[in-house]
């Protein structure tokens, strides 16, 4: 049953190109999943999807709705400088155009960036050995396929985002110390299992943690996990998995394709 105050947003698909829209859909269906799997810190942290074409446009969360009301029509279309490109009622958060442009103006084959504040995620970005390579999902981040950005305070300087590109560089997930989690991918279905995967080692190092003295695969192990894992890096995660992440937003939260 999709939301009352979803009728209350004029549908743009008229207005936008078939392929801006499918991004639309996609990306709003991303706010679903991770509102769905309890991902979210309020109406704050955000997600976002590069737009084709030579204007480096791309599309943000509306500053006020939480993740399960985000739709379609409701996403923001911004460019780099964090100006809203096209008629809204909404606002953008300038701390999640700060991190996002940075990598979306790096990085022109990522299409997707997530970035979240959860438990596990915040928690492991305080421990000074970051992420341990002490689960398989967290040897998929082993050696050099894990980046990690220095605290600078709420991110409203833009003066930052060099710093961000610089850390980052060509990895496709990133730990913000003492701040949270980031995931990119080339496509919103790779993002989401990037992401996925981060956050299931955060919470799965965090529980063993508790426990007793833990166990630590050989160096040789946990880089022939990851390379498992990455391959040749030709062919993006979550091409199996997103047709069925969608089917699952269909049936829980439906109306995000409004």
């Amino acid at each position: 049953m999709a939301l009352a105050y979803e009728a209350e947003i004029p549908s743009v698909r008229e207005q936008v190109s078939e392929e801006e829209w499918q991004i639309r859909v996609d990306l709003a269906c991303l706010y679903r999943l991770v509102a769905f799997y309890r991902w979210t810190d309020s109406i704050y942290t955000h997600l976002s999807a590069r737009l084709p074409g030579p204007d480096h446009h791309f599309l943000l969360n509306p500053y006020g709705l939480m993740f399960e009301e985000v739709t379609a029509s409701s996403l923001v279309k911004i460019d780099t400088e964090g100006k809203s490109v096209m008629d809204t009622p909404f606002e953008v958060n300038e701390a999640g155009f700060t991190i996002h442009s940075a990598v979306h103006m790096a990085r022109p084959e990522v299409m997707c960036v997530a970035h979240t504040h959860t438990r596990a995620g915040m928690a492991v970005s305080a421990q000074k050995e970051g992420l341990l390579p002490i689960t398989q999902n967290a040897m998929m981040f082993y050696g050099d396929h894990l980046a990690y950005h220095t605290y600078e305070g709420i991110a409203l300087d833009l003066d930052e985002r060099e710093r961000l590109q610089a850390d980052l560089g060509d990895r496709y997930a990133m730990i913000l110390r003492n701040h949270g989690l980031l995931a990119c991918g080339r496509t919103i279905g790779e993002a989401f299992e990037i992401l996925q995967n981060l956050e299931h080692a955060c919470v799965a190092q965090l529980s063993a943690q508790t426990g007793q003295e833990l166990i630590i695969p050989s160096d040789e192990v946990c880089q022939h996990t990851a390379d498992q894992f990455w391959g040749d890096g030709s062919k993006p995660f979550g091409e199996r998995a997103w047709p069925a992440m969608r089917r699952m937003m269909d049936r829980y939260s439906p109306g995000y394709d409004a």
